[in-house]
């Protein structure tokens, strides 16, 4: 608990770091071959698995040349990623693509061998040939080819906009499935009444973006104390270095526990999706609205996002799991309380700026009205007034940006793929 947010900067710069798997890889590779020179002359090959020399010596040197070409490769495609994905996605959807287990897994792989095979070649010697570990390197070179392929196939078809719009959806519905020992938010402002002014303020020990809260650590600090905890920030929010992080009702604690607290909730430079589905929905919309920019106007690619992004709106809205801010001891007692975001506040983050960027298109307008029908439709009633309230505002808008009569009748239609869907009880002329 004492090192709680440490360790968590530790572990996502571990998952976001493109070089600690595949050190460990390398290092694999060498203790791999200590065991296969361990096992050559304990293990009896075919003869047709025994090489010469000079054969030996060319398929390990040859290896090794081709895992520094293919490492070069796979670093060259990663940044041609990068820019690509910076310019046609959004920069924050980089730091999820950095977690990528399946590029680590080739990077590793292709520095496993690349050791393994360096190692052999030291032991290379005209009356001494590893030949079980040729044969391995063999091997390994043609899994690290399959490999390359099924890495290209992946980024190929992950970085289309679509795909990406996707993942980002399942993530977010994933984030808000999760239990993280909260419960429905009774409001901050009574719990922190019964308790009176707070009696310690915790300062924010750097600057930062909240990424994290150590939520089951909080709540035994506070239970052991007869104290109850409250943040004034939701995670995602930017704190600055000195400013109040939280605030602690009931006894006041030493110094020591107020260093102690500041260390279960992680800062760091930008947002992370682990407790936030809003950052999924962020990425969602910067994907569309970048879409809708003058210079790239491609109003498909942010109907495809809206798609994504309805499934993603509905699961929350749906959910009575959404919008938990106290956290109770194992005596129903509140004992954390943290600033959550409501339905309202989810839904303008993924209306408002699509909207107001994409009011000109009748593609855009027409299946942003379809998504808010259908969430009016599926969200819990008391949440159904907010959605109608942004179908208002939408009415508005098509309005002001529409003078024709017709435009102005077109783009208030409702449409699932923006233009072009079929109307029910209407034969196409293709049917005719």
């Amino acid at each position: 608990m004492r090192f709680w947010a440490a360790g968590f900067r530790a572990h996502q710069y571990v998952r976001q770091s493109l070089w600690v798997v595949p050190l460990l890889g390398g290092l694999l590779g060498v203790v791999l071959a200590g065991a296969d020179l361990w096992l050559e002359g304990r293990i009896s090959l075919p003869p047709e698995w025994s090489y010469s020399e000079s054969t030996a010596s060319s398929v390990l040197s040859a290896a090794a040349a081709a895992m520094v070409g293919l490492i070069g490769f796979v670093v060259t495609i990663g940044v041609l990623v990068v820019q690509m994905a910076t310019g046609t996605l959004s920069p924050r959807f980089m730091r999820l693509w950095y977690r990528d287990r399946l590029q680590k897994f080739v990077l590793a792989s292709f520095t496993a061998t690349f050791t393994f095979a360096f190692a052999l070649l030291r032991q290379v010697e005209s009356d001494s040939v590893p030949d079980l570990g040729i044969s391995l390197v063999g091997l390994a070179v043609g899994i690290d080819l399959i490999l390359l392929l099924l890495y290209f196939d992946r980024f190929v078809h992950a970085l289309r906009p679509v795909a990406v719009a996707a993942a980002m959806a399942q993530a977010g519905l994933a984030i808000e499935a999760e239990e993280d020992g909260l419960v429905a938010d009774a409001g901050t402002g009574d719990h922190a009444g019964r308790r009176g002014a707070p009696g310690s303020r915790v300062p924010a020990p750097r600057s930062g973006a909240i990424q994290d809260i150590d939520i089951a650590g909080i709540v035994r600090f506070a239970t052991a104390r007869d104290q109850t905890v409250v943040i004034p920030h939701t995670i995602g929010d930017f704190v600055i270095a000195g400013s109040v992080l939280m605030e602690v009702h009931g006894a006041a604690p030493g110094e020591t526990d107020l260093r102690r607290l500041a260390r279960m909730v992680s800062l760091g430079r930008e947002r992370t999706i682990d407790q936030d589905p809003a950052f999924a929905l962020r990425i969602l919309v910067d994907i569309a609205i970048r879409a809708l920019s003058p210079a790239v106007n491609d109003p498909t690619t942010a109907t495809q996002v809206l798609n994504h992004m309805g499934a993603l709106l509905l699961g929350i809205g749906a959910s009575d799991r959404a919008f938990r801010g106290t956290a109770l001891d194992t005596d129903g007692r509140v004992r954390l309380v943290l600033r959550t975001r409501g339905w309202e506040e989810y839904l303008e983050l993924g209306v408002t700026e699509i909207r107001q960027y994409g009011v000109v298109s009748p593609q855009i307008c027409r299946r942003l009205r379809a998504m808010l029908e259908e969430l009016r439709a599926g969200v819990l009633p008391a949440r159904r007034e907010a959605v109608q309230s942004q179908i208002e505002a939408l009415d508005r808008a098509t309005d002001a940006a529409f003078a024709d009569p017709f435009q102005r009748a077109l783009a208030r239609m409702s449409d699932r793929q923006g233009l072009g869907a079929a109307r029910l009880g209407e034969d196409s002329d293709a049917r005719r």
